[in-house]
């Protein structure tokens, strides 16, 4: 058997994909690197926003007409599959394998069946399971609980993750020491809350440690660099950023969503913080971490949203100056307390408003990236650039970063770049020795070099 898996969304997605591929290599399949080659096709979906449910069902409508050329097996997973949503949208395009989060070990029994297989439970072992490293990659995710017990109105995934449930530390360190074995130098911890690992009930009684003390013993573990997401501020203490401050191998990038900066909408969110607690959470980070890297995500044109609950969205983006932000419009998704109770903004007020926020975003990126021109950053070199003869990466901050080739940097690995330019979503700079010197470079970095590479927008 032949297949191939297209991953929509987040990086829990990306994580869970690596998972299914290595169940479907164990039961003799072939990777493929395109649908025309496989004959089993299993599209890795998201539910958290409409977009990316279009993309799906137009997939589906194209993999439905192949299959009446040639024999194709077509299978569905994701958080989309464990909705109802996702189910109709199976069975209008005649999915045959339909598999829901909580039930991905099941993908053996799926390819065993000679009709269509559809799993949605929440199995306990797939908590146990640690899937094989990625191999020939410097780069890992490594999921430390699934779920979520917040139940934020916008939001869908606690039906369609279930309930929380924090992993084994034992079992975190184990798969951490098959990463670090398989040539892995920075991972990154997975969960839809991951300042709230450890207290859900299981972990409670099990006595399992607080997120600050698993980042202290991740950071025990040898890894050279660790990240981690998603956070969310009700659930932030200001020991995490004391570990990430005394754990040197802690990144100094912190990704904290704030969503709206109104507390009135920030109740209709149903949050459960306010603007002055975030506030003091971006406080205690800066006063364990004066040189961290700030992310947010930010969604505009939520149900209610007034110009003045926009405005102070705007003020508190200038109050903390974020070096870049996830920006979206609201959608509205069948099955949350927000589409039932709420009334939608028209479109062309969301799309105003967010053309706005990026206008703020990009003023306050091109400030941050350009304080970094003149020093030294720790750079991973994933590889090749778009353009030929330059290499891309990201700093510890996750600032993506473009260098020349040069002798001792031609291809993947950790470097110290001396950065000479910036754009607004990037850092241009030369691999330098430890003295900060410039490696003979091949080609000569220049301003129209920079301009060829593709810059990476984070919206």
């Amino acid at each position: 058997m032949k297949a191939h898996v297209v991953t929509y969304g987040c990086q829990m997605n990306e994580y869970d994909t690596h998972l299914v591929q290595s169940q479907l290599v164990s039961l003799g399949a072939d990777l493929v690197e395109d649908i025309d080659s496989a004959d089993f096709v299993l599209l890795n979906t998201c539910a958290v926003r409409g977009k990316p449910v279009d993309k799906v069902r137009s997939v589906l409508g194209e993999l439905r007409k192949e299959k009446q050329k040639r024999p194709l097996v077509v299978g569905m997973m994701g958080c989309l599959a464990q909705l109802e949503e996702g189910q109709q949208i199976a069975r209008k395009f005649e999915v045959d394998v339909l598999i829901g989060p909580g039930s991905l070990l099941d993908i053996g029994k799926a390819l065993e069946s000679n009709e269509r297989f559809w799993a949605l439970n929440f199995r306990d072992e797939l908590h146990e399971h640690i899937p094989p490293p990625p191999q020939g990659k410097l780069q890992a995710h490594l999921t430390i609980m699934r779920g979520c017990d917040h139940h934020c109105t916008y939001c869908i995934v606690p039906t369609t993750r279930g309930p929380q449930v924090s992993r084994s530390p034992d079992d975190i360190l184990r798969e951490l020491d098959m990463q670090l074995a398989a040539g892995v130098r920075e991972v990154t911890l997975l969960g839809q809350n991951v300042n709230a690992y450890g207290v859900d009930q299981g972990a409670r009684l099990a006595g399992y440690p607080s997120f600050a003390d698993l980042l202290r013993m991740v950071g025990a573990s040898g890894i050279e660099r660790i990240k981690f997401t998603t956070s969310h501020p009700m659930n932030f203490t200001e020991d995490v950023a004391q570990a990430m401050a005394e754990t040197p191998a802690v990144c100094e990038f912190i990704h904290l969503p704030v969503q709206s900066g109104s507390d009135r909408v920030l109740r209709r969110m149903a949050r459960e913080y306010n603007r002055e607690k975030y506030l003091t959470h971006i406080a205690q980070i800066r006063r364990h971490m004066p040189d961290a890297v700030l992310y947010t995500d930010i969604i505009v044109g939520f149900p209610g949203e007034t110009e003045e609950d926009f405005q102070q969205t705007l003020d508190l983006y200038d109050e903390v100056g974020y070096d870049s932000a996830y920006m979206f419009i609201y959608s509205a998704r069948p099955g949350t307390p927000s589409y039932k109770h709420f009334t939608d903004l028209p479109r062309e007020v969301k799309t105003e408003r967010l053309q706005r926020l990026i206008a703020k975003q990009k003023d306050w990126s091109a400030r941050k990236f350009a304080g970094k021109v003149g020093t030294v950053q720790e750079v991973l070199v994933r590889g090749d650039a778009y353009t030929a003869g330059f290499l891309e990466g990201h700093t510890r901050g996750q600032h993506p970063t473009v260098v020349p080739k040069a002798v001792g940097a031609e291809g993947a690995g950790i470097y110290q770049v001396r950065i000479d330019h910036a754009t607004p979503h990037m850092l241009y700079g030369k691999v330098v020795d430890a003295q900060g010197r410039p490696l003979e470079e091949l080609p000569q970095f220049t301003p129209e070099a920079a301009a060829l590479s593709s810059p990476l927008q984070m919206l």
